[in-house]
């Protein structure tokens, strides 16, 4: 296993690069050095789950078919282990019906070989973009759960009046206030959760568990 020094192609990631022909992961694993990525060649994906442990900005590009563990089988075992890494398989013309079960299966890519230098680049910058894109989502989600969390009782008690999709009378009755404080409940709600429509703060709460 060797492992090239880090540079732009994806914003200092960490490829995983599996294939069971040497002359194949040296050609690789040369082709991403000289593009200023960093890389990790494994000749197994059962070598590389043996060391693989989950890490910031990392993706996994491997073949499909290979001796013991193979690539729709290492996907299913990242995902059992809640590894939240993008997985770009390479595979031969005849094996595109498996690389599409495993596009189903959370597979970020797949590219046909022969292949050109541009495309494999192209599709580990897609894959950081795509992990990047989730860091920020979570960052956001970290976010407004903390600012739920500063939401006074009653403004909690509106916020699941508004969540139950109640219009503000009906909320007001059900608190014994007047309409005019459950409008004035409702815009701390949106202004504490930072948000800027209903249906923005329906969709969050989903993702932060809220509401079922």
């Amino acid at each position: 296993m060797s492992e090239g020094g880090a540079g732009t192609v994806s914003d200092r990631g960490v490829v995983h690069l599996i294939d069971d022909d040497e002359d194949v992961r040296r050609s690789l694993a040369f082709l991403l050095g000289t593009a200023g990525q960093a890389v990790l060649v494994y000749e197994t994906a059962d070598a590389f789950l043996r060391q693989f442990e989950p890490g910031p900005r990392a993706c996994v590009v491997t073949d499909v078919r290979m001796p013991g563990t193979d690539g729709l089988e290492l996907l299913k075992a990242l995902r059992a282990r809640d590894a939240h890494v993008p997985v770009i398989l390479m595979t031969g013309h005849a094996d595109v019906p498996l690389a599409v079960e495993a596009m189903k299966a959370g597979a970020t890519d797949f590219i046909e070989k022969p292949f050109s230098d541009d495309v494999l680049l192209a599709s580990i910058r897609g894959a950081f973009a795509h992990l990047s894109q989730a860091d920020a989502a979570d960052a956001a989600l970290v976010k407004f759960k903390a600012r739920l969390a500063s939401l006074s009782d009653r403004e909690v008690q509106v916020l699941d009046g508004l969540l139950a999709g109640n219009p503000n009378k009906v909320i007001a009755h059900e608190l014994g206030i007047s309409p005019r404080t459950v409008e004035v409940h409702r815009a701390h709600v949106m202004t504490k959760t930072g948000v800027s429509s209903l249906s923005e703060l329906v969709r969050l709460c989903l993702l932060a568990g809220r509401m079922t």
